[in-house]
């Protein structure tokens, strides 16, 4: 016996008979609740996104289309349907995984304990270096996005309040005034966001002999001898 099925592909709707079992098959709003539906030849919802992510660098906001992705992950185009309703929900999420990356680690950097604020700032300078999980690349791509759209802008303006605020916590934690706290947060987070926005060409080496006079500047007082050991300590596998 056959079981009239309907389903919704893009904005048409069309239908057909389908022979048991597919009389069992869910709509596809449900389908990211069925872990055996979700794997195999249709991918997965971090593949999708990881390959929408790398054709956002890549090519820019364009190269996030549908068919485009399919080709790249050699699969088919209504296997996107199982993980996200349309191109939107994808272009969202590309947000949110840019604001848990890179605002979350910032805020988590921010928030970290520290003896010192020099230490601290130390803290915070590190995720942006690599292999600390800020990804400045990633950004500058969204920082140009939000210049196309108004969501994406209000996105971004969003995490700028969120990155500063957690700044101006960190500097208030140490006993800086409210209005000296939160100019430091922003002579620390503008340069951080300069480097990325004008896209600057620093080896790391050079980087990081700055970072004692950038401490002293954001901060106003020196970093010690054993807080920068165990600063490059951490960093010296990205040399």
């Amino acid at each position: 016996m056959c079981t009239y099925v309907k389903f919704l592909f893009r904005h048409d709707e069309f239908s057909c008979l389908l022979p048991p079992p597919w009389n069992t098959l869910p709509a596809m709003s449900d389908a990211q609740n069925i872990p055996d539906k979700t794997t195999g030849w249709r991918g997965s919802r971090a593949l999708w996104l990881a390959a929408a992510r790398e054709a956002f660098l890549d090519s820019g906001l364009d190269a996030v289309k549908i068919q485009p992705l399919a080709l790249r992950l050699g699969l088919s185009r209504t296997s996107f349907y199982w993980f996200f309703p349309d191109r939107a929900a994808l272009l969202d999420a590309l947000l949110e995984d840019w604001e848990e990356t890179n605002t979350g680690t910032l805020t988590a950097a921010a928030e970290a304990y520290a003896e010192t604020i020099a230490e601290a700032v130390l803290n915070l300078i590190g995720v942006f270096l690599p292999g600390g999980g800020f990804e400045s690349r990633l950004d500058f791509a969204v920082r140009g996005w939000a210049h196309q759209s108004e969501e994406a802008a209000s996105r971004v303006n969003a995490a700028d309040e969120i990155r500063l605020s957690a700044i101006r916590a960190m500097f208030a934690r140490f006993g800086y005034a409210e209005g000296e706290a939160d100019v430091r947060a922003r002579t620390v987070y503008l340069v951080q966001i300069g480097y990325i926005s004008m896209q600057v060409e620093e080896d790391l080496d050079t980087r990081l002999a700055r970072i004692p006079d950038y401490v002293m500047s954001f901060t106003g007082t020196h970093a010690t001898e054993s807080e920068l050991s165990r600063f490059h300590a951490r960093h010296a596998a990205s040399r």
